[in-house]
């Protein structure tokens, strides 16, 4: 008797509660959105919805992709799978250095195809060019502690770089991101550039201006999705997710260049930098998070290659590293107040095209 309760019982659960989540995640969700409109606020993710989705279990499925991409393919299935892939996404193989759907032994090197020699200008007179083929989310200052990661939705620059690498940054009586900055005589602001990969982009990335990294830093985090109707709605993206940052310097003081991580990246592959190991596997545990952004690891660029004499200096347009799938580069810079963007919100741009430009004094 007791055992035919429990069966009942446990198929009563099984039969209605997946449909009774449903109906509380769908009450919920319109609750929300309500609060934003009598609010006046961006439709973005609430606490619970930003826990739900940070629960599901994106590292495994993004391991499970990227292990299935490296697998070898068949030359009889290249061109399906590579032209459907193209088809679906745009890829512009016109662009590659082998255009041939037989080169590429595995879908992984599909997407970390390289381009043709001559095919992307790298512009000689912009102080700051495009890292990478993309399109704009957001740009513009950062002088503040919020700054956006799009339009409306802001995220913690300090959350994203974490603590001050000096004490004397740390004990300044300023803000952190007046205390990033080399200069401050009042010359300079801090300004930031969102450039997101979809992905039948070009999966390589480049230096954006002459510059030298001193310092690595890399969050293991979350690899949630950096597309854009993702970034519009859920605030601190780039400070939940895995990413690689490197902070260092260039003319005009402070730079920073971060590759951030996402679903289906297997993982983010920094050439110079081969201790780099990203997209590590944590076990089943699924929804156990890093207690705080400020848990990474550290390397110090200048004092590992002190030995080798061999100091990491990049030029513009050099080769940094690649993505496998799309996924993010945040630029984060000093330079002269009279900076001018040359860029807009929304735009396709390319590698080695224009950025910004110092304005002349009138």
């Amino acid at each position: 008797m007791r055992r035919n309760m429990l069966q009942r019982w446990t198929g009563f659960l099984l039969r209605w509660a997946p449909m009774g989540l449903c109906v509380f995640g769908a009450i919920e969700w319109q609750l929300h959105k309500m609060r934003c409109e009598r609010d006046g606020a961006p439709r973005t993710a609430s606490e619970f919805q930003s826990k739900i989705y940070c629960s599901l279990p994106l590292r495994i499925i993004s391991r499970c992709w990227g292990w299935l991409a490296s697998c070898y393919m068949p030359n009889t299935l290249r061109p399906y799978i590579y032209g459907w892939y193209s088809n679906m996404f745009d890829v512009n193989l016109n662009e590659a250095l082998y255009p041939d759907f037989n080169h590429y032994n595995s879908l992984q090197q599909f997407f970390t195809r390289p381009l043709r020699e001559g095919v992307r200008i790298i512009d000689a007179k912009a102080p700051l060019v495009s890292p990478a083929d993309g399109k704009v989310l957001h740009f513009g200052s950062a002088t503040d502690h919020l700054i956006e990661q799009v339009k409306g939705v802001d995220y913690s620059i300090e959350d994203f770089l974490g603590p001050l690498q000096t004490v004397e940054q740390a004990n300044a009586s300023i803000s952190y991101a007046q205390a990033l900055k080399e200069k401050r005589d009042g010359s300079t602001d801090l300004y930031q550039c969102v450039i997101y990969l979809a992905p039948g982009d070009y999966h390589r990335f480049h230096s954006p201006a002459a510059w030298q990294p001193q310092v690595r830093r890399h969050f293991s985090g979350e690899l949630l999705s950096v597309s854009p109707k993702v970034a519009s709605w859920l605030p601190g993206l780039f400070c939940l997710n895995e990413r690689v940052l490197y902070m260092g310097k260039w003319q005009h003081g402070f730079f920073s260049y971060t590759a951030v991580g996402a679903t289906n990246v297997g993982s983010v592959e920094i050439f110079m930098d081969s201790e780099l190991k990203t997209n590590r596997w944590n076990g089943l545990n699924v929804g156990a998070h890093p207690p705080s952004t400020y848990e990474y690891d550290e390397l110090d660029l200048i004092t590992k290659q002190s030995d080798d004499k061999q100091v990491p200096k990049f030029v513009k347009g050099d080769l940094i590293g690649q993505f496998n799938m799309g996924s993010t580069i945040v630029l984060l810079f000093e330079a002269p107040k009279n900076f001018k963007f040359d860029i807009a919100a929304g735009q396709k741009i390319r590698v080695g095209e224009s950025l910004g430009h110092i304005a002349e004094h009138n």
